[in-house]
């Protein structure tokens, strides 16, 4: 059955495209227009309590029944629960997946943000603070994750969730004002990921 997916061009919402093309789940894509408002809609608060994209709505959920899920990493972990990939069974191999995908919830998602967000500013004097402070913090996370792959493909030794959930991120390295010539593991590593077709659909369907 086709999942619902509720999205826009977002770095959260190509994760969860990315992720249903790797899972090959059949879906159709909602666009929710973040810049008119359209996530504050009760239709879409009914699903997504937050107000935030992304959210999916599957009609063949546990025990067969309809379920909504909100937020990108729980849409991430649910999916990988449903098909059993990407996710591995063993907790062992597991818990890197979780330590990573968590690393990406909790950091290097909410700090590149706060960049997009001062970027924009037309205020000189807050956009320099803000800036100094949140692009330090997002360079900090880019060594982490360069020093993580200096020695392995893939964030947790095999392809999962978490790589998904990063490179959803690491695709607005630009936008964060990052240079790959700094972080050459990350940019082996996004190179890699971007070059699976499965990962090419998952960018390339419109979200808006």
């Amino acid at each position: 059955m086709t999942i619902d997916f509720y999205a826009w061009d977002t770095p959260n919402g190509r994760k969860i495209s990315v992720a249903l093309e790797e899972m090959e789940l059949p879906y159709k894509v909602h666009p929710i227009h973040i810049g008119k408002g359209e996530q504050n809609s009760p239709a879409f608060v009914r699903i997504s309590p937050n107000a935030k994209i992304p959210a999916i709505v599957d009609p063949d959920g546990p025990q067969g029944q309809p379920v909504s899920i909100f937020e990108s990493g729980a849409i991430l972990l649910y999916l990988g629960e449903k098909t059993g990939k990407l996710l591995p069974r063993d907790l062992g191999e597991r818990i890197p997946v979780l330590e990573w995908l968590m690393w990406q919830m909790g950091g290097f998602g909410p700090m590149p943000g706060q960049v997009h967000h001062f970027i924009a500013l037309k205020d000189e004097t807050e956009r320099r603070y803000g800036l100094e402070r949140f692009m330090k913090e997002t360079r900090r996370l880019y060594a982490v994750l360069d020093r993580r792959l200096a020695d392995r493909e893939f964030v947790a030794d095999t392809y999962s969730l978490a790589d998904i959930a990063i490179l959803g991120w690491a695709w607005r390295h630009e936008r964060h004002k990052v240079s790959f010539d700094d972080f050459p593991n990350v940019g082996r590593w996004y190179d890699a990921l971007m070059a699976r077709p499965a990962v090419k659909r998952g960018f390339a369907v419109k979200l808006n």
